[in-house]
């Protein structure tokens, strides 16, 4: 990862995926921006991580990385191109898009409303398409390496009855991936989405994690560690001819 320079949205808490990613990333030599948006972490149950971003920025740069941070709502559709621009002032050139974020949305069909359907989409899809677009405006063809990475969740796997605008938006990512990496794997951009399964991340109760840890084939939880292993790998020259594909990183938790 030395000399690339990755995009990581969705990195507003110092316990959560994002910044698992981003400490992998600059711990391989790559230069980082960081997305963050705390407030959509404080409607949560689990609340917001207030000194977070700034904290994990400051982490990764005392470990040696070069890193900037921009707090943006993905709710706006002007958010995308910002962050690209910012990337490329920063550093020079953008090899990298790790689309991490997501609205949390526990709604029910009896609970729906078009605002939260909308809201839900604006975020989840809509933001990661125009990052994408943006991304692939911006690459440096001559420069080896451009990779996308997605985020879904497992609503391809089971029934999620209780998160019906999250897993819309969310199944749409998993269906976009490989019509973009068709499109892009001629500019030398690889294309792919991962569902980290059951992450702790701080949200679940301690009856949830018993519970979860008990079906799990693997017999745990998997862990921000667990999911940025593989995004870093898909990030890497070893996955140049890996594209257009889903990847669970869920201990067997897909195949029970």
């Amino acid at each position: 990862m030395k000399n690339r320079v990755v995009i990581v949205t969705g990195a507003s808490r110092r316990i959560a995926i994002g910044a698992a990613i981003a400490r992998r990333l600059v711990a391989g030599g790559a230069s980082i921006l960081l997305h963050s948006w705390s407030p959509a972490d404080a409607e949560q149950p689990w609340g917001a991580d207030p000194d977070g971003p700034q904290a994990l920025a400051d982490e990764l740069r005392a470990a040696g990385g070069r890193v900037e941070h921009v707090s943006a709502d993905l709710a706006d559709p002007a958010a995308p191109a910002a962050l690209l621009d910012a990337a490329v002032g920063a550093f020079g050139h953008v090899d990298g898009l790790v689309a991490n974020h997501a609205r949390s949305s526990s709604y029910s069909l009896e609970e729906l409303t078009a605002a939260e359907l909308d809201l839900t989409w604006a975020v989840n899809a809509r933001a990661t398409l125009l990052l994408a677009k943006e991304f692939a405006a911006r690459h440096d063809d001559t420069r080896t390496g451009g990779r996308i990475v997605l985020f879904t969740s497992g609503q391809y796997h089971d029934a999620m009855p209780a998160e019906l605008p999250y897993i819309a938006s969310k199944a749409a990512l998993h269906e976009l991936t490989r019509s973009l990496a068709v499109h892009l794997i001629r500019r030398g951009i690889t294309v792919n989405c991962v569902n980290p399964g059951p992450n702790d991340t701080g949200y679940a109760d301690a009856a949830a994690r018993e519970a979860v840890a008990r079906l799990n084939p693997g017999g745990r939880w998997g862990t921000p560690a667990d999911t940025a292993k593989l995004v870093a790998w898909l990030l890497s020259d070893e996955a140049d001819w890996v594209t257009g594909q889903t990847i669970a990183s869920d201990g067997g938790w897909s195949s029970r």
